[in-house]
């Protein structure tokens, strides 16, 4: 008897499995199925599953308050966690405004840049246009969507997207530096690229530049190569425009800092954040801000044009808290980078030479491996393949029970696929031992089904 829903799903076609419980890696299945939770679902449970401090703190803040509004009152949990994260930029970034998603901290940035162009003591209200880069993803409202450069995600909607944003090439050094290049003359290339297309659009009419220093879902774990950021923060300096950065996903310690900027020491002016915070045991995120920000805002209106219902929420404020304070008690991030290590090595060791795998990069516990057809050429599957949700798919039957986070467009925004792993911070190398190894029979099952020889 074939099961009915009355919830919307991703796919109208397919009723997921329910989830009944999980701990630590682990999700429990209705089936009985014990899950590995090799990618904390979309890099979200950095804490795993079921932990007693992070249920405790959610319990002690539901007895005490879960919701005022804004606009009338504060709670003591949200200036705590404002405190904590402002602390952990060394006051670089110097307020914080909390609401529920990825997309709604994508959403505050843009409007909180263009504000600030308004509230200069000389203003400059010609600034409506963003640069961002190819392929990109940003979220999935209008204005994050319409910031994003992902093709497959934006093409139904293109007719509603706003016209002011435009995009540049992104840091991809598998595909887009040049044989004989270096580093440095990559840098070089992308800068002058958008140098030029300041140029292009007006220098004076730019809000800012928008950029995830790891690209997560649009291409799968791509870090920028040394120096890209400090050439684009100057390039947006020239200009006068800001630079916003999008940690959403690979951020609050995922890549192995709290913060992924604090490795090349490029100070974002806006820098949104989300995932990782509340590590998927409410929904949370939010943006940190730059004090020159702050400070124009605060000597113009006094008030950032923007607000939702949620935003401050006491219960996601108290769960961000309690997340990001045993992240520091237990020394998480020191054991991210010490497993992130292992995990690359393992990964290395066992899939570098697979036919199929063209390129595996990332970060710490952020890796992303990158299919080809062929590793000489580079040339991707066809789209007809489905390549990244066959293997999505494979992973999930129970002879596997693994979580690999595939998604298509990586080569040029349609064809290219890709899957993600990331587990949680606290992942055990046993775990990552299973993780390679069950990847690995999941791959060669795909593309034994596909009639390809892994020869």
């Amino acid at each position: 008897m074939t099961r009915s829903s009355a919830v919307l799903h991703r796919d109208t076609h397919f009723i997921p499995k329910s989830v009944v419980g999980g701990k630590g890696s682990y999700l429990f299945l209705e089936d009985g199925t014990k899950f590995l939770d090799s990618t904390g679902g979309a890099a979200v449970a950095c804490l795993g599953h079921g932990h007693e401090q992070i249920k405790q703190a959610m319990k002690n803040q539901i007895d005490t308050i879960l919701y005022c509004h804004s606009a009338f009152f504060g709670t003591q949990v949200a200036e705590d966690l404002a405190q904590l994260l402002v602390d952990s930029t060394g006051g670089k970034l110097s307020k914080l405004f909390v609401v529920s998603s990825g997309s709604e901290a994508m959403e505050a940035a843009l409007k909180l840049a263009r504000q600030y162009f308004l509230e200069l003591p000389s203003p400059q209200p010609q600034r409506t246009r963003f640069i961002s880069r190819l392929p990109s993803y940003h979220g999935t409202t209008l204005g994050a969507l319409s910031a994003g450069g992902h093709v497959l995600r934006r093409q139904a909607f293109e007719p509603l997207l706003s016209k002011n944003v435009s995009h540049v090439s992104p840091c991809y050094a598998y595909r887009g530096k040049q044989d004989g290049e270096s580093d440095a003359q990559y840098v070089a290339r992308l800068a002058a690229e958008l140098d030029a297309e300041f140029q292009r659009v007006g220098p004076e009419n730019v809000c800012a530049f928008i950029a995830e220093p790891v690209v997560g879902a649009a291409l799968g774990c791509v870090p920028a190569v040394p120096g890209y950021f400090a050439a684009m923060k100057a390039v947006c300096s020239k200009h006068g425009a800001l630079l916003i950065f999008d940690e959403i996903m690979c951020g609050m310690g995922r890549c192995g800092t709290l913060h992924e900027w604090e490795q090349e020491e490029v100070v974002p002016d806006i820098l949104a954040i989300g995932k990782g915070l509340g590590g998927g045991y409410a929904p949370v995120s939010g943006v940190l801000i730059a004090d020159h920000v702050v400070q124009t805002i605060d000597k113009g209106t006094g008030a950032f044009r923007h607000g939702q219902t949620y935003q401050g929420h006491a219960l996601s404020c108290a769960t961000a808290l309690a997340v990001q304070k045993t992240v520091q008690e237990e020394g998480l991030l020191q054991n991210v980078r010490d497993m992130g290590s292992y995990f690359e090595e393992r990964l290395r060791s066992q899939l570098g030479g697979h036919p199929y795998v063209g390129d595996i990069r990332g970060k710490a516990l952020f890796w992303g491996l990158e299919f080809v057809k062929d590793k000489d050429t580079k040339e991707p599957f066809d789209t007809e393949t489905r390549l990244s949700f066959l293997i999505q798919e494979k992973g999930l039957r129970p002879e596997y029970a693994i979580s690999l986070y595939g998604c298509a467009g990586t080569a040029d925004g349609v064809r290219g696929d890709h899957v993600i792993l990331s587990p949680p911070y606290n992942v055990s190398k046993e775990e990552i031992d299973t993780i390679v190894d069950v990847t690995a029979r999941v791959l060669d099952a795909v593309f034994a089904d596909l009639g390809m020889s892994k020869e």
